[in-house]
């Protein structure tokens, strides 16, 4: 079994019921952490809940560049992320290893306007992931690595824990995570969903961050990738007896490159 898990709920922000149901399932103890979405419309409400006692220093950013509006004016001209309505349309493919300076500049300054937002309404966020996994995309990835090493958090790794993981994605999630982990210096060492809890044998060490969206079902709490009534909190205790639920601030900061984040991207 790993030491200790860390069990985060994505979309923090994405609007007051999502809020809710996350707040429910902090007091529940189900979840551990959280990240948010800085440009969506309970995001303000969800820096407020990020104040008390349970929740404070357990929220980092939800980095997101798929869903809504920007926050900086860059990236609006870049047909690659964006609109002609300047929405965010992502039109990357998956398995793109490159991007122009230009774009990579605009990721780069949306990026840190996601995380000033954050800081503007008080929050500081105590690691980095993103919507629908947009850092998985490498060049993507590396920006967002660099960032979290300058400013000091962790990074979530791609999920490498699954049943339904084909030769060359496991492949590719292992050099991505082992840049991602070189660049920013931290990141828990496993990453799975609730549904690989029922599939896979879990790690017999380390430190395991499972990645959840979860729902109400009555008093209980679901996820939208479990079956309908299917208990969030039954899996986790049947599968992760006994084993500490935290948050970010245990992983240390271990970065061997520390690089210059807004230098690296200009060259």
């Amino acid at each position: 079994m790993p030491r200790q898990v860390i069990v985060n709920a994505d979309d923090f922000g994405l609007s007051l019921s999502e809020n809710t149901v996350i707040l429910g399932a902090f007091k529940a103890g189900v979840i551990s952490s959280a990240t948010a979405m800085a440009n969506m419309p309970a995001f303000e409400q969800a820096c407020v809940l990020a104040q008390e006692p349970l929740l404070k220093g357990r929220i980092g950013l939800h980095f997101n560049l798929t869903y809504g509006r920007p926050l900086s004016p860059s990236i609006l001209a870049r047909s690659t992320f964006c609109d002609s309505q300047g929405l965010f349309d992502l039109s990357l493919p998956r398995h793109s290893l490159w991007l122009n300076r230009h774009d990579r500049n605009a990721v780069l300054e949306e990026l840190e306007a996601q995380w000033q937002r954050c800081l503007d309404n008080g929050m500081r966020p105590s690691h980095i992931d993103s919507h629908q996994h947009v850092h998985n995309i490498w060049p993507i990835g590396e920006i967002v690595a660099r960032f979290a090493a300058y400013q000091g958090v962790p990074v979530r790794l791609a999920r490498h824990l699954g049943n339904n993981l084909s030769v060359p994605k496991r492949v590719f999630k292992t050099l991505l995570n082992y840049r991602l982990n070189r660049l920013a210096g931290a990141t828990a060492e496993y990453v799975c969903t609730p549904v690989d809890l029922r599939n896979v044998a879990m790690p017999i060490n380390g430190l395991l961050e499972i990645v959840v969206h979860p729902t109400h079902i009555g008093a209980d709490f679901g996820d939208i990738y479990l079956n309908p009534g299917e208990s969030l909190a039954h899996i986790l205790e049947m599968r992760l007896p006994g084993i500490p639920r935290v948050s970010y601030a245990v992983v240390p900061k271990t970065c061997e490159e520390a690089p210059q984040y807004s230098t690296d991207l200009q060259t």
